[in-house]
């Protein structure tokens, strides 16, 4: 059965990690980054610590403010405490300011990440229909400069993310940040991403229209990302 199509939208919203790109050798960089420092950790272990340790972190967000920026060391700060962090549970030193350094800046760049192959395809055909593309992430400082070397910074006409805005989703800052950006009112945007919390729940929230996008084919609105035009309608269609 088709879905009822989804009317008046002007502008489509991505989130990023999940969405549109995946780091599919997270734990093999980890990994291999320490391994130059010294520090020999199974890739298994790292894959079972890396997704704790940030739930951990998560748990001392105050008031949705976005952890990047609100870290006394800025965003390079909170990754050298998230890997403090993680040598603590291996129940080792800190492996240092420079393999922190590095993994901050392997992460940094376009080869440590993949473009799920329905992004661009999927993109295409919203420009095709005149649709406005913008992101909403919660994201730190490297996002513009990853975006530009993924080839997908050209697609957006705005890039909001959590450093940038100092608030993460779901606060409505962030969202509310997009439709100042794009001069819409917040029912005119629909956001997609894949955490029901975060995309889902606090788009609507804040007034947008959301699809929430389960890529392991459990949860969502949408199982890939090139089923969205699906649920838009065409341009010349009456509005509600």
């Amino acid at each position: 059965m088709q879905p009822t199509p989804i009317r008046s939208v002007a502008a489509v919203s991505f989130d990023v990690t999940g969405t549109l790109i995946h780091c599919p050798r997270l734990a093999e960089i980890y990994a291999e980054v320490l391994g130059r420092h010294g520090v020999e950790v199974d890739p298994e272990r790292l894959g079972e610590l890396v997704p704790i340790v940030w739930k951990e972190l998560s748990c001392r967000v105050v008031d949705g403010r976005d952890r990047f920026a609100s870290h006394p060391g800025g965003d390079r700060g909170f990754w050298s405490e998230f890997l403090g962090r993680i040598a603590a549970y291996l129940e080792i030193a800190h492996p240092g300011p420079f393999a922190a350094a590095e993994l901050y800046d392997r992460f940094a760049r376009a080869d440590a990440w993949e473009l799920y192959p329905d992004v661009e395809p999927t993109l295409d055909r919203l420009a095709s229909r005149r649709l406005r593309l913008v992101v909403t992430s919660n994201w730190d400082a490297r996002l513009p400069d990853l975006l530009e070397d993924l080839g997908l910074a050209r697609r957006f006409e705005a890039i909001v993310y959590s450093w940038r805005v100092g608030y993460e989703k779901p606060h409505p800052a962030i969202f509310e940040a997009v439709t100042v950006e794009l001069e819409l009112a917040p029912a005119a945007v629909l956001h997609i991403g894949d955490r029901r919390l975060a995309d889902l729940e606090g788009a609507r929230a804040a007034g947008m229209r959301a699809l929430l996008l389960g890529r392991d084919g459990i949860d969502g609105d949408l199982a890939r990302l090139d089923e969205l035009p699906t649920h838009l309608s065409r341009p010349g269609d009456v509005l509600d």
